[in-house]
C-alpha cells in the first residue's frame, strides 16, 4: 500500500461513525446533534489529548501551530467526504452529512485540546454545539443534552416530513448554515461534486476559525 493509499484509508476511517450512532441518529433524526455530540466526547476527546501530546513531543509548536494543523486535516477530510456524496445524489447525501458532523465534532475536540482544554471535560459537547451554532449558550446546550432543556427542533416536531429528510435537514444545519442553502444544489447533476467538496470544506474552516476564537482568544480568521 502507498503512502497516499494509507492516507485515503485513514481518512476514510475518520469519516466513518460508530456503527450504535449511526442507529441513533436515524431513530431519532429530530435530535441527532444531540446523539452526535455525546458520542464525540467518548471517540475524539483520546484522540485529541493523544494527538496533542504526540505533536509537543516531535514539534516545537505553539497552540496556534496545533490549531492550523488541525483545521487543515480537518478541512481536507470534509473536502473529501462532500465529494465523494456528490456522486451518489440523494443516496449519499445524508451519509455525507452526516460524515461531515462526525469530522467537525472531532476537528473541535483537537482545536480545545491544542489551547491546553481537557478534551475530557463535560463541557465539551456543549461547546461544540454552540460553535455549531445550535445552541447560545454552553449551559443551554449541556441542560438539553442532559435531557433537561428545550429540544432544538421543537419546531420540527409538527412537520410532516419523512425521517430521512428530517436526518438531512438537522445533519446541515449542525455542519453549518450554508449547508441548509445547498441541500438544493446538491441534487443537480454536474453541480452536486463541487457544491459539496467546497461546501464541506468552507463550513468546517469556518468551524475551526469559531474554534480558535473560542479557545484561543483570536478572533482573526486564520489561513
Amino acid at each position: 500500500m502507498s503512502a497516499l493509499d494509507e492516507v485515503r484509508r485513514q481518512d476514510a476511517e475518520l469519516r466513518r461513525l460508530p456503527p450504535n450512532l449511526w442507529d441513533r441518529l436515524r431513530s431519532d433524526p429530530l435530535h441527532a446533534p444531540e446523539h452526535l455530540a455525546l458520542a464525540a466526547a467518548e471517540r475524539h476527546a483520546p484522540a485529541a489529548a493523544e494527538w496533542v501530546r504526540e505533536k509537543r513531543a516531535m514539534y516545537a509548536v505553539t497552540p496556534h501551530d496545533l490549531a492550523l494543523m488541525a483545521k487543515k486535516r480537518h478541512a481536507s477530510i470534509a473536502r473529501f467526504s462532500g465529494a465523494a456524496a456528490g456522486v451518489g445524489g440523494f443516496a449519499l447525501l445524508v451519509p455525507d452529512l452526516a460524515a461531515t458532523a462526525w469530522v467537525q465534532s472531532r476537528l473541535i475536540y483537537f482545536v480545545a485540546a491544542s489551547y491546553g482544554y481537557d478534551p475530557f471535560d463535560p463541557m465539551r459537547p456543549a461547546e461544540q454545539l454552540v460553535l455549531q451554532e445550535l445552541y447560545a449558550t454552553p449551559a443551554e446546550a449541556r441542560a438539553a443534552l442532559d435531557g433537561a432543556g428545550r429540544p432544538i427542533a421543537e419546531a420540527f416536531v409538527q412537520a410532516r416530513v419523512g425521517s430521512d429528510e428530517t436526518l438531512a435537514r438537522r445533519l446541515a444545519k449542525m455542519v453549518g448554515k450554508r449547508a441548509v442553502k445547498r441541500l438544493g444544489a446538491r441534487m443537480i447533476p454536474g453541480l452536486a461534486v463541487a457544491v459539496g467538496a467546497v461546501g464541506n470544506e468552507r463550513d468546517t474552516r469556518a468551524l475551526a476559525d469559531r474554534a480558535i476564537a473560542f479557545y484561543g482568544g483570536e478572533t482573526q480568521a486564520s489561513p
